[in-house]
């Protein structure tokens, strides 16, 4: 097993340069101006990584890439300058060869779709990805915390939706626990969200994740599998694309085991357009950055940044690139010059080479070199010729790109997305007994109120009843009453005597009296002669 990759020479083969696959895992960078050949490049130390049993991971931006997966033709365009290239810089070994290729897409259009939850991303890069600010991205922890406490499951955004609606409702019980959980922040996230889903963000987050050992691996031969990200289409949200980006680096990070300063990679990761991954980073993003540059080559992971100016770069991050590969550089404009200039101090000098001249004379396909030699210390820059791909440079077919896509060794694992209870279903589901609890009580409560307006009505209707029937009553007790006293009335009257009974009455009232006084006149004589009779005969 060879232990370097041929990277090329100048004329004539002399000074040849190589990356000590030892080494590899030390970080590099490869820059230039458009149209330079950092493309070709690429190509070549890909192919090489792979013939050495390291797999890798790109990002193909300009669909160009793709080309990798098939053997050039000698009847392709390039044959020629190829061929004399090769010649040129000494490489016998140099022909057409194929690559074993998987291909992905965050669209599932061009690849394999790639996915990770919501819980994977975190709330930190999904504030980067979401631009939010301080303000929002607190807010935006707090939900993640909250979901962690009540075993939420936060897959996918319909999920993240429902957890900060959540959060909204119980935002003044938040406030007291956590800090200010403001609805307004709230209803700020939730509108990138929505943004996020315009870009296609929600392909992006769900189930199957992407399982980061189907990366890392090689085809029966041993070389080194090549996955390529399709990354045309997700370059028209850059956020997006440097984000998954970032996020498969912390993930590979997170995943992989301390190994140290291994014999060759497990993993080499080129990341295409880097630039994209520094614009308007806050802090702590760039800080993250640092971090994972800095520690993943103890996983065995070797880091590739490929940008058209080396400045894009931070100093920070910078400092970790030991493999170097300078292409042209123009100095038209006073950000060139500077470029030229920073470019021309980062290499370990050569007193054969002018590097801040040279580096503007440059041809394509020629660069300048300085890799870590098997010591570990950086060679001196050289101005090298690369050496030329055996695969096909320029894009496949679509149809040969189904093919391989159909034939990899992936299958259909992650075409089918799958959607599993998790927190959009689990909120929605207690919402909905809180919705039917409110609404059973509502129920009891507008029964018991009916019921007491019916008793109420019930008692009002009884009530006016009863006054009737007492109003009734006193009508008939009244009536009675009249009737009664008209009856006695008219009784009284008949019961009067007439006039000649009257008269009658009168006279005969006058004969009794006379004729009383008669009788009582002998009666009383004849009692008083009776009596004085009595006494005196006693005598």
């Amino acid at each position: 097993m060879t232990d370097s990759i041929f990277i090329g020479a100048a004329s004539g083969g002399a000074n040849p340069q190589a990356l000590q696959l030892k080494r590899a895992n030390r970080h590099g960078l490869i820059a230039g101006a458009t149209g330079t050949g950092k493309t070709v490049t690429l190509q070549t130390i890909v192919e090489g990584l792979s013939a050495a049993g390291v797999p890798t991971f790109i990002a193909d931006v300009k669909g160009d890439l793709s080309g990798i997966a098939m053997a050039g033709s000698p009847t392709g365009k390039n044959h020629e300058i190829f061929a004399a290239r090769a010649a040129d810089v000494g490489d016998a070994a140099w022909k057409y060869h194929d690559n074993p290729v998987q291909f992905w897409d965050l669209f599932g259009e061009q690849g394999h779709p790639v996915r990770t939850t919501v819980s994977e991303m975190g709330p930190l890069l999904l504030a980067r990805l979401m631009d939010l600010n301080d303000v929002q991205s607190g807010v935006l922890e707090i939900a993640f915390h909250v979901a962690d406490k009540d075993g939420l499951l936060l897959l996918d955004l319909d999920d993240l939706g429902a957890m900060l609606t959540a959060c909204a409702e119980r935002a003044d019980e938040l406030t007291i626990t956590y800090g200010n959980v403001s609805k307004m922040s709230v209803g700020a996230i939730q509108r990138s969200l929505l943004q996020l889903r315009s870009q296609g963000g929600e392909h992006f987050f769900g189930e199957p994740a992407l399982d980061l050992h189907d990366l890392i691996a090689l085809d029966d031969s041993g070389r080194g599998v090549v996955n390529i990200l399709a990354a045309d289409k997700l370059m028209a949200s850059p956020k997006l694309y440097a984000t998954f980006l970032l996020w498969l680096l912390s993930e590979l990070f997170e995943t992989l085991p301390e190994i140290g300063d291994p014999d060759k990679p497990v993993l080499c990761f080129f990341f295409d357009e880097a630039h994209l991954l520094f614009d308007d980073a806050p802090k702590a993003l760039l800080d993250k950055i640092e971090q994972v540059v800095r520690l993943i080559r103890s996983k065995g992971v070797g880091v590739y940044f490929i940008t058209q100016n080396p400045i894009d770069v931070p100093d920070a991050v910078a400092a970790q690139l030991n493999n170097r590969i300078q292409h042209k550089l123009n100095a038209f404009t006073p950000r060139d010059q500077a470029a030229v200039r920073a470019a021309a101090t980062t290499f370990r000098a050569n007193p054969d080479v002018d590097v801040a001249t040279v580096i503007t004379e440059l041809k394509i396909g020629e660069a300048l070199v300085s890799l870590l030699q098997p010591d570990g210390s950086p060679a001196p820059v050289q101005r090298t010729l690369i050496a030329p791909p055996g695969s096909r440079v320029g894009p496949i077919t679509p149809e040969e790109r189904k093919v391989m896509i159909q034939t990899d060794g992936i299958g259909a694992k992650y075409d089918e997305a799958i959607d599993r209870e998790s927190a959009a279903e689990l909120l929605s589901a207690k919402a909905g007994e809180a919705a039917a609890a409110a609404a059973a009580s509502k129920a009891e409560t507008d029964a018991a109120k009916a019921a007491a307006e019916q008793a109420k009505l019930d008692a009002q209707t009884a009530k006016a009843q009863a006054q009737a029937a007492l109003a009734t009553a006193r009508v008939k007790a009244q009536a009675d009453a009249a009737a009664a006293r008209e009856a006695a009335a008219v009784a009284r009257e008949a019961a009067k005597p007439s006039l000649a009974d009257k008269m009658m009455q009168s006279a005969a009232r006058s004969v009794a009296s006379s004729v009383g006084r008669q009788v009582a006149g002998q009666l009383g004589g004849q009692l008083l002669r009776g009596i004085l009779g009595g006494l005196f005969k006693g005598r």
